[in-house]
């Protein structure tokens, strides 16, 4: 039987432009005590779900993806990559997920943002510690994957992974309440420097589209594992919580391949300046101390 650790994050392209560190201080505490617990597990494998942002797929959308191969892009702070992935054992969850009844796409050198750069620099030190599969989930473009299929699909990933017998770190990334306006149009097309500027140029609107109180309903829905909330939060979370709340279909699926147990709150803090409600969750209590 394998190990498995579940971690579910958000993540913001502001929080690697600080380089001071001057914001989000409560959040990046609570980064350095998941990231301690994490140390403590020492993942021999990282499962990693993620949302693309109309950047890796464009023309065609899979709602659920495997990568054999792929690389990080050159992004802000964030270097270009070649991910370790282990081939052979993507190629195998691959395989189990079809036998399951879920049409995968199979991904082949692909090219991941941030949604997929920043939780293994924070969490991990580096993005090529520790072996990936990179697992993409549409939570960008329309029609997406309802909750209710996500949990299955996390559901069915979690049986995969008990037929390893290795210690598993398991990521959902992304989240909680933001309303990105490069995502709130049907644009597919947009070019690197047309995102930037229109996400610029809206940033003080999607201020305002924040909600930490929905946040806060959907942290407590995680721990107590109730499901029939966390479907319904899902499903109708985009007028209430911003299109960039869609991402928290990685959420359900991380959780899911841990058997239904609910998580525990790491962090939660509000960054106005990253225009999200940073949230943290693990399967276990996360370390006293800090990894530094």
């Amino acid at each position: 039987m394998s190990s498995t650790l579940v971690l579910c994050a958000s993540h913001a392209p502001g929080m690697d432009r600080d380089t001071e560190e001057a914001l989000g201080r409560t959040f990046r505490a609570g980064v350095a005590k998941a990231r301690a617990t994490i140390a403590e597990f020492d993942p021999e494998l990282v499962l990693l779900f993620g949302g693309d942002h109309r950047r890796a797929f464009k023309t065609v959308v899979p709602a659920f993806g495997v990568a054999v191969s792929a690389s990080l892009m050159a992004e802000g702070m964030q270097q270009s990559a070649v991910l370790d992935v282990p081939g052979e054992t993507a190629r195998a969850l691959s395989e189990f997920l079809l036998g399951a009844g879920f049409d995968i796409a199979v991904c082949r050198s692909i090219e991941l943002d941030h949604a997929f750069g920043q939780p293994l620099g924070h969490y991990l030190g580096g993005v090529n510690r520790v072996p990936v599969i990179p697992m993409p989930v549409n939570c960008a473009g329309p029609p997406l994957p309802t909750a209710a299929r996500v949990l299955d699909y996390g559901a069915a990933v979690g049986r995969f992974l008990d037929t390893l017998g290795k210690r598993v770190l398991v990521i959902g990334t992304g989240g909680l309440a933001h309303h990105p306006a490069s995502l709130d149009n049907d644009r597919y097309d947009m070019s690197d420097d047309e995102r930037r500027t229109l996400n610029q140029g809206s940033a003080e609107a999607a201020r305002a589209r924040m909600n930490p109180g929905w946040d806060k309903r959907f942290l407590a829905a995680m721990e107590a594992w109730d499901t029939p909330t966390l479907i319904k939060m899902t499903d109708t979370c985009e007028p209430v919580a911003g299109v960039g709340a869609n991402e928290v279909r990685t959420w359900l699926a991380a959780a899911a391949t841990a058997g239904g147990q609910g998580l525990q709150t790491v962090v939660y803090e509000p960054v106005l300046e990253w225009i999200t409600g940073m949230g943290a969750m693990t399967s276990v209590p996360v370390a006293a101390g800090s990894a530094g």
